[in-house]
């Protein structure tokens, strides 16, 4: 598709493939050891990495719409956004065919930042294992997480793209989340209800959240909502009655619906999630990403929000 019509899904090459022992290369023996290394093996396939499997469901969503829409573009178009250097570029090329993945643009930059691009690209999300080149583009206003591997291999829909999102600082702004921080969860709880007709304000992901929506009503329009290849999940630290309103009314604000919601009131994320078995699960916190990970789910940590100051301090 043409990028002003796709939704474009920007990925690193370190997202895609599992390249951990190419990365020790680098970093031990230096650049051109790596490049060296790399084109020695090159028709050695690499092997799939934290976003190979939701990059397979959009691709799956794509085969769907072409079926309905055989003349549409609003589908996704996936970019390998990577700054390794062209010579690199056969081993990916040779693994992406070989799994039959439809990857057509790349952009390599040769060990420069590929944050400046992504703009260009008209990127709608962007994925990466770096964080701080993901941290860059959180700061360019451009939707992007950090891809974490989960450390049990669990067996993924291939026929329903599965996304999960947290809500405050991930969807939604971080406005609540400072109140949780500085002044405590009795006033988070009466702050929330007191403005429980106030939509909150939009996050880093809300407008991928949109995409995701705009794609669902395309296959509910030829009746397919029982058959709809995507599935959107908010599982939210919240408590339902004490501060869920709110962000059931925001939603509804803005025109979007999500599948399942669920309130967990403190309650650990990674077990809901194991029965959900997201692609990706995007949330601003650690301690709910290692929680995510520990137990099979791929997580993607979203750096934004007043969380990232109480971390780093």
């Amino acid at each position: 598709p043409k990028p002003q019509n796709a939704i474009t899904v920007a990925v690193s090459s370190r997202a895609l493939f599992d390249l951990v022992e190419e990365r020790r290369i680098y970093e031990e023996h230096g650049v051109e050891k790596y490049v060296e290394y790399q084109q020695n093996n090159e028709n050695v396939i690499l092997k799939p990495g934290p976003a190979f499997y939701f990059v397979k469901a959009l691709e799956h969503v794509n085969a769907r719409l072409l079926e309905l829409y055989p003349d549409d573009e609003e589908r996704f178009d996936i970019v390998l956004m990577t700054n390794n250097h062209a010579q690199v570029g056969v081993r990916l090329i040779n693994s992406i065919n070989h799994y039959g993945l439809t990857i057509e643009r790349f952009c390599m930059t040769g060990g420069e930042s590929p944050i400046g691009y992504l703009t260009a690209y008209l990127t709608n999300l962007y994925l990466s294992a770096d964080s701080e080149k993901v941290q860059e583009a959180i700061e360019a206003g451009i939707a992007s997480a950090t891809m974490f591997t989960a450390n049990k291999d669990v067996a993924y829909s291939d026929t329903q793209l599965r996304v999960a999102f947290d809500g405050d600082a991930v969807i939604f702004s971080d406005e609540s989340e400072q109140i949780v921080k500085e002044q405590g969860l009795d006033r988070f709880f009466e702050h929330e209800q007191l403005n429980e007709n106030k939509p909150l304000a939009q996050g880093p992901l809300k407008d991928f959240l949109e995409d995701l929506g705009k794609l669902q009503k395309k296959f509910y329009a030829k009746n397919e909502r029982l058959n709809c290849p995507i599935r959107t999940y908010l599982v939210t630290a919240r408590s339902a009655a004490s501060s869920g309103a709110r962000v059931l009314k925001t939603l509804r604000s803005w025109g979007l619906e999500i599948d399942e919601a669920l309130f967990l009131a403190g309650a650990p994320k990674g077990p809901i999630l194991v029965k959900i078995r997201p692609h990706i699960f995007f949330d601003d916190q650690m301690f709910h990403i290692k929680g995510a990970q520990k137990l099979g789910t791929i997580a993607a940590h979203v750096p934004y929000g007043v969380a990232q100051k109480y971390r780093k301090s």
